[in-house]
This record gives C-alpha cells, structure tokens and sequence, in this order.
C-alpha cells in the first residue's frame, strides 16, 4: 500500500495535486483512492491497512447505498419469517425517516459523527425523540444486516450507542417513574372500572385487570388455555394488529398467571354467554373472529372509564361550553401497570408482595432488569430509620460490667 502525489495541468492551465493511496483489497483487486490532503490519504492508508490485512476492508466502489442496504434488509426480515407488523413498522421507518433523507448515502460514509448528523436532521425536521431513536435503532439493523452480507466495515450506530453508555444512563436516571394516578389507576378508580364494567366488554376488563395480559394476549386467548378448575391462565400466544396468530413477544411471555375467585367466576358465566368461535377464542368479536383492539379500546375501556367517572377534560366543550370528558387512561397498559403494582403491594395494603422474580413471571417481561427498570421503584422499601436508631442505640451502649 503506497501514498503518493499526483499533479497535473487542468485546461485553463492552473497546476492542480492530489493524493493518492494505492493498494490491493483483500479480493486481490488493484484500488486507487485520491484524497486532498496527505493527512486524510494517509489515515486512510493505516486504516486500509488493518483492515486488508484482516480481511473486512470494503472499498467505496464496492459498497452500496442506505436506500440499497434498506431494500435487502426487509428481504432478511421477510425471510427469517418476522410478523408482519415488524416487517410494516421497518418499511416505514426506512421509506418515510431514512431513505428521503439519507437513502443516497454510501454505506462506507456512514460513521459516529455521522449518524448523529442524521439524528439532528431528523429532530429539525419535526420527528419526536421516540422516533429518532427508533429511526436509529432500525438504521443500526441495516447496518448489521449490511455487515453480514460483507457490504460494509464497521457499524456506526453500534459503535455510538457504546460511546454513549454515560449519556443512556442520565437518560434513565432522568426518565420518569410511572405513577400511580398519573400511570397507574388507583385502588379506587379500579373498583370504579370494575362497578361500571358491563355487557360483552366485562369479562374482559375483569381478566385484563386481574392478569396483567397485554392487549395482544387477550385477542389471542383460547378457552383451551383457560383451566376454570385449577383457576390459571396458559399464555401461548397472541393476535397482532392485523389479526393473525403468533407467539407472545418473547420466550418469557409464554407464561401460567393464576386466576383470582371474581375472574374465574366471570369467565365460568362468559363462557356460556361467549360468541361461538372456531378459532376457540374467549374474547371474540361477535361474529366469532378476532376483536377489533379499536373495538376493545372504544368501546370498552375509554366507554367503561367514561361511566365511572375516571376522567380527564379535554380542551373541546359541548354546546353548553363544558369541557367534553374524555377516558383518564389511553390504552390498556394502564391495566397492566396497575396489575403489576398490585402484585407488588404489601399484603397490609391490599396487595400480593410478591418477590420481584414472581412479578417478572407473572408479567413475562424477558428479564429480572425490566421488571426492576420498570417498577423497581414500586417495590416496599426496608425501614430505614427504625434499622438506623438500633444500629445507632447499638453503637453507643455502655458495655455492661463483668
């Protein structure tokens, strides 16, 4: 691998010099790269260098486009069979967030600074910080996809998030803790919800407040994973969006959550109520086929909160000019989270005080770390001034004489 100068005359007579590193890939290919600088012609020569000689060098005519990379990672993910809702949310990401922006990009141009260029791009142009850093996880995966394939070196957006493990910690540390009442429904406003649940939505309401089942899991819930006689309920799987049937989200979330007296005692008298399902489903539509999750949220949660008062206003007003109520809590997580802290809470307050490894279980979250990252602020503390008063009596008692 050599570094060297070339001059030349241009038409209009000026002389004109660049640098050049000339070298052999590792396919054994001659290839010139020319530089303006002999300091950027010889970082890339010692670069190069390295990377010849452990055979992962990827030339820049060798590479291709973010927009060609994109195209051949959503043909990975049809291939490794992933949902199709993950198939969807990938295509957005890279058609509406990457490609208008950088699809044009070679693969080789992609670095650090780089991709915090492109983060930057996509808050001046309106994306939420949710967004940004969806967008750059998916842009990690072409990345990887793209490495695998031999399309390029190095992967930026891995190689960022490991420089910045000191900003992801402020990030957590500054990230709010859910609340009860804010996040989490009150003790009070579930025995609301419960009093004001009625019709086919009920059961539901019951099962989804007293199991922790994500939305998806509820849709997918058979009568077959349901043993009344025992009291449990058998997770197996669940229905996206587009109502088809797969496995929960991970391994962990095939799990047996037991069921207290008022939810198998509901159950008992839904099932002969139920709406006849060859799919076998416990919470159908009435036709029989998978709900709707508008029709679960609509209908059934924000209709049940709006009755029993667990309300928010709004910034519209009806014709009288009062503010038009609206349901407190947006989605069914709420249920969740309230199911979770219940498990929890003290016995003395109402609740299960369950260990932390039983919560992680009974919510099948994939780690002991999510369950604390989530609700370990929930979980009782020790008395610490009671333990620091007899450690303090302890350190200052006059021995006694012997």
């Amino acid at each position: 691998m050599s570094v060297r100068k070339r001059e030349w005359t241009n038409p209009k007579g000026d002389k004109k010099q660049a640098w050049v590193v000339d070298y052999i890939d590792t396919a054994g290919k001659r290839r010139l790269k020319t530089f303006r600088l002999k300091k950027e012609a010889d970082q890339f020569a010692a670069t190069a260098s390295v990377e010849v000689r452990e055979g992962v060098h990827v030339a820049d005519s060798a590479t291709v486009t973010i927009q060609q990379a994109g195209k051949l990672w959503l043909k990975s993910g049809d291939a490794a069979g992933l949902e199709r809702t993950t198939v969807d949310q990938r295509r957005q990401h890279l058609n509406l967030h990457i490609i208008p922006f950088v699809g044009a990009v070679k693969l080789s141009k992609v670095t650090a600074p780089w991709v915090r260029a492109f983060q930057d791009q996509l808050r001046s142009e309106g994306r939420s910080a949710a967004m940004v850093k969806r967008v750059t996880i998916s842009l990690g995966s072409i990345l990887a996809d793209a490495q695998g394939r031999g399309l390029v070196v190095r992967n930026a957006v891995h190689e960022l998030s490991k420089a910045r493990s000191g900003a992801k910690a402020s990030e957590k540390r500054a990230k709010a803790r859910l609340r009860v009442g804010v996040d989490i429904p009150t003790n009070a406003e579930i025995r609301a919800i419960l009093e004001a649940a009625t019709g086919r939505y009920r059961p539901l309401l019951v099962t989804m407040i007293f199991t922790g089942l994500r939305a998806s899991e509820a849709r997918g819930l058979r009568w077959d994973d349901v043993d009344l006689k025992k009291g449990a309920l058998h997770v197996r799987q669940r229905a996206d969006r587009y109502g088809e049937i797969g496995m929960p989200k991970s391994g962990s979330g095939q799990r047996t959550v037991p069921l207290p007296p008022m939810v198998t005692n509901t159950l008992k008298e839904w099932r002969l109520a139920c709406p006849a399902s060859e799919a076998d489903l416990v919470f159908p539509n009435q036709a029989g086929n998978i709900e709707f999750h508008n029709n679960m949220l609509h209908r059934g949660l924000w209709q049940t909160e709006i009755t029993a008062g667990v309300t928010v206003e709004t910034a519209k007003v009806d014709e009288g000019g009062n503010p038009i109520l609206a349901a407190k809590y947006s989605g069914f997580h709420a249920l969740r989270h309230w199911y979770a802290s219940w498990c929890i809470n003290r016995k003395a307050d109402g609740g299960l005080e369950l260990t932390p490894k039983a919560v992680q279980t009974r919510m099948g979250h994939s780690s002991i770390q999510v369950t604390f990252d989530t609700y370990g602020h929930l979980f009782p503390a020790a008395d610490e001034g009671a333990e620091m008063a007899a450690a303090e009596q302890a350190l200052f008692a006059v021995p006694s004489a012997t």
